[in-house]
């Protein structure tokens, strides 16, 4: 277990705000986390675990430890005759762990490509982009379970997963994760029903795309939309989309006909906020000082 003190925390926040952390532990083992916990002086203190940072706002210096989440490590656990069971560990960049499944051919994480940060912060959101979601392959998820001092392996659904959330954000601070576990199903489909995704293949007249066709084309969407993380501030699209009833989704629809919405369920019916805050709320290109 490495602690440090007084830590710029600039590098390892996507808006760059310079900040520091008054006590720093970088967390490279399961072990790591268990000692942290074990070392009374540090864990009477509350704590602040740190991923890829792509999802914070710093207001200042950082008075909590700050577990700086570095657990690597990506391997294949088993071959089923349905899927490729594979876990990586929470302190991998997610990006290089969807590159890193497609390279051996596993399907399941394409439509996640580019989206910043690392593992162990994926099914704490329930990540989600292009008609995919981090729920369709988790398998199961690996943690500390601070308030019992026990590691857990916790199932899918004893992750209580559902739209952009978890059992780990409905008790925050309970769980530090060490590791996720993915199922990345032999004969998945390549999902490309989303509108952009449509819209991008067609115009590029390719009927069957491949895994990787998939995953470009998200990179190249994603990089025309979104600015450059290394050059800008920015954590990148952090909207939840609002979901609503069928019947008040067409209440809306006669007001707004050209409103984009995405079928949920039978009854529900996802507006996407991008449209709301273009086209409702005129908000694109709004700026307060330096932030827009």
């Amino acid at each position: 277990m490495l602690v440090e003190k007084n830590v710029p925390l600039q590098p390892y926040n996507s808006f760059g705000i310079a900040a520091r952390a008054h006590t720093l532990v970088r967390v490279r083992s399961a072990q790591d986390v268990h000692e942290l916990l074990a070392d009374h002086r540090l864990a009477r203190q509350p704590l602040f675990v740190l991923g890829g940072g792509s999802n914070i706002v710093l207001t200042g210096d950082v008075k909590p430890v700050v577990l700086k989440m570095e657990i690597k490590g990506r391997r294949l656990l088993e071959e089923t005759d349905k899927a490729w069971i594979v876990e990586a560990g929470a302190g991998e960049p997610w990006h290089d762990t969807v590159d890193w499944t497609l390279t051996q051919g596993w399907p399941g994480l394409e439509n996640l490509a580019l989206i910043p940060g690392t593992v162990g912060a994926s099914p704490i959101q329930n990540i989600g982009a292009y008609g995919s979601e981090a729920k369709d392959v988790i398998e199961s998820v690996y943690a500390l379970d601070v308030k019992k001092d026990e590691y857990v392996t916790l199932s899918k659904d004893e992750c209580k997963f559902s739209y952009r959330d978890s059992l780990f954000k409905k008790e925050p601070g309970r769980y530090v994760i060490i590791s996720v576990t993915f199922a990345l199903k032999k004969e998945g489909k390549v999902q490309i029903g989303y509108k952009d995704l449509q819209e991008y293949f067609a115009f590029h007249k390719v009927a069957e795309p491949t895994l990787k066709q998939v995953r470009d084309a998200v990179i190249e969407i994603r990089t025309r939309k979104l600015p450059d993380l290394k050059r800008y501030g920015t954590a990148g699209s952090f909207f939840k989309n609002v979901v609503v009833s069928q019947a008040k989704a067409q209440e809306l629809l006669a007001k707004y006909p050209e409103m984009i919405l995405h079928s949920v369920t039978d009854n529900k019916v996802k507006i996407p906020v991008a449209w709301i805050l273009d086209h409702v709320c005129g908000f694109r290109g709004a700026k307060i000082g330096n932030v827009g």
